[in-house]
C-alpha cells in the first residue's frame, strides 16, 4: 500500500500521512459486517482520495495566501504539474507499475547515504518502526530519525524518480539494491527483530520482478541456504561476504544463544526442504549468468551450498573464496578464503595469508588466528590472538565462545 502511495504522490510524507488517514477512517466506518470485500483496494482508493483532497485545499490556500500577502510564498506541490507529470489523473486514478521494486530502487538510490539506505527500505517496504529499525541498527532512535528525514529530503530536493533504472543503469544500481537486502539480512544476525524473514521476502519480490537478473537470484538463494540451517533461531548468521567466519573454522552460527561452529552444527534440525529450495534458485542463478563469469552473490550461495552437504569439499570452497576474492578485493573474503585453507589441510598456507591481511579492527580475524596457532601447538600466540578477539566481541554468545576458547587452551 505504501509503495503504491509514493508511486503515486512521488512523496513518502505524503503518502505514510495518506495512510495513515486511510487507516483512520476504516477503523472508524468498519464493523464485523461492513468491511468491504477488497479491503486493500478499498484503503488504497481512499489514501489516494484523501491525498488529492489535502493537495487540493493547499494549493488553494496558497493561492489565497497570496492575494492576502504578495510578498508571501507557500511551499506547495502544484496540482496541475503533478496531474502532467504523470503520477495520476484528475480523477485520482493512476496505473503504477511494480510499485514495491521502484519503491525498493527509489530508497537505494546511490545519492542517498549508505546508512540511509536501510533505514529507509525497513521503514518504506519493511513496515518496522524507528524504534524496530534502531534496534536492527543497533543505533540511537535519533539517529534513525534524523536519517530516515535527511533520506526524504534528498529525495523531494533532488527529484530522485520513483522508477526502475534503465537497462543501461540497471547493473548500477541493482547493485545497491542486493548491498541493502544483503545488509538487512545480516542484520537478522543480532537477534532483535527477525529481518531475516524480511530479507528474503524482499528478495523474493525482487526475483519476482527482475526474473532474468542473475545475481538477484544468488542472493536469495544464499539466504535461503542459510536461513535454512537455523529453522528455529532468532537469526542467522552471516558474518559478512557470505562465509560467517566463527573462530577458523570457515563458518558460524550467531544466533540468540550461541555461536556454533559448523562442524558441530546438528545436521538434523538442518531444514531439508529450504536447502533443497536454496539449492534449486542457485541452479537457476547459475544458468541465468552462463558458464564464465558469475557475481559475487551466486560465488556466495555457491559456497553456502558446498557447506550444505555431508561432506563439505573445502578445496572446492577454497577456489570460490579465490574467485569471490579477485572478484570483489574484499580482505573479508580473504579471511574466509584463509579459514577454508585451513579447512583443506593446509593451517600454515592459511595463516600467512591471515598474516598479510589489514583487519586488525576485525575479531573474526583474531579468532581465526587463534584457532590455527591452537591447532598448530602455539598456546600462547593462541591465547593473546583469542584475547584481542574477545576484546573486540559486541555480543554476548560471541564473549561467550571466545572465553570458552581461553579457558580450553
Amino acid at each position: 500500500m505504501l509503495a503504491s502511495l509514493v508511486g503515486f504522490l512521488g512523496d513518502f510524507d505524503r503518502a505514510e500521512e495518506a495512510a495513515q488517514e486511510a487507516f483512520t477512517v476504516a477503523a472508524e466506518r468498519w464493523s464485523a459486517a461492513d468491511v468491504p470485500a477488497n479491503p486493500g483496494a478499498w484503503l488504497v482508493a481512499t489514501a489516494r482520495r484523501r491525498a488529492l483532497d489535502r493537495i487540493r485545499r493547499e494549493r488553494a490556500l496558497a493561492g489565497k495566501v497570496h492575494l492576502l500577502l504578495p510578498e508571501a510564498t507557500v511551499a506547495v506541490d502544484d496540482f496541475d504539474d503533478l496531474i502532467e507529470s504523470g503520477r495520476f489523473d484528475a480523477d485520482g486514478t493512476a496505473s503504477i507499475r511494480d510499485e514495491r521494486l521502484e519503491l525498493l530502487f527509489t530508497c537505494c538510490h546511490p545519492a542517498l547515504a549508505p546508512e540511509a539506505r536501510a533505514a529507509l527500505t525497513l521503514r518504506a517496504l519493511g513496515g518496522l518502526a524507528t524504534a524496530d529499525i534502531a534496534r536492527a541498527l543497533l543505533v540511537p532512535e535519533e539517529t534513525v530519525r534524523r536519517r530516515l528525514t535527511r533520506a526524504k529530503a534528498k529525495i523531494r530536493a533532488t527529484a530522485i524518480p520513483f522508477a526502475v533504472p534503465g537497462a543501461h543503469r540497471l547493473s548500477e544500481r541493482l547493485d545497491a539494491v542486493l548491498s541493502v537486502i544483503h545488509l538487512i539480512y545480516n542484520e537478522g544476525c543480532r537477534g532483535r527483530v527477525d529481518l531475516g524473514a524480511e530479507a528474503l521476502r524482499l528478495g523474493r519480490v525482487l526475483t519476482g520482478l527482475l526474473p532474468r537478473e542473475p545475481e538477484a537470484h544468488g542472493l536469495l538463494a544464499l539466504m535461503t541456504l542459510h536461513r535454512a540451517r537455523f529453522p528455529d533461531a532468532d537469526a542467522d548468521a552471516d558474518a559478512g561476504d557470505g562465509a560467517g567466519a566463527g573462530a577458523g573454522d570457515g563458518d558460524g552460527h550467531g544466533g540468540g544463544a550461541e555461536l556454533v561452529l559448523l562442524q558441530d552444527q546438528d545436521r538434523s534440525l538442518w531444514d531439508r526442504q529450504g536447502i533443497a529450495a536454496g539449492r534449486a534458485v542457485l541452479d537457476g542463478a547459475v544458468a541465468l549468468g552462463g558458464p564464465v563469469q558469475h557475481g559475487p552473490y551466486v560465488l556466495q550461495a555457491a559456497i553456502a551450498a558446498l557447506q550444505t552437504r555431508e561432506r563439505v569439499d573445502w578445496p572446492q570452497v577454497a577456489r570460490l573464496y579465490g574467485r569471490l576474492a579477485a572478484l570483489t578485493g574484499s580482505p573479508v573474503v580473504q579471511l574466509n578464503r584463509a579459514a577454508a585453507i585451513a579447512r583443506a589441510g593446509a593451517p600454515h598456507t592459511a595463516l600467512r595469508l591471515i598474516g598479510s591481511l589489514d583487519l586488525d579492527g576485525c575479531l573474526y580475524l583474531h579468532s581465526t588466528r587463534g584457532e590455527l596457532l591452537r591447532r598448530l601447538g602455539h598456546t600462547a600466540r593462541a591465547r593473546a590472538a583469542y584475547g584481542r578477539a574477545l576484546d573486540l566481541a559486541t555480543t554476548a554468545p560471541e564473549r561467550r565462545f571466545l572465553a570458552r576458547r581461553l579457558e580450553e587452551l
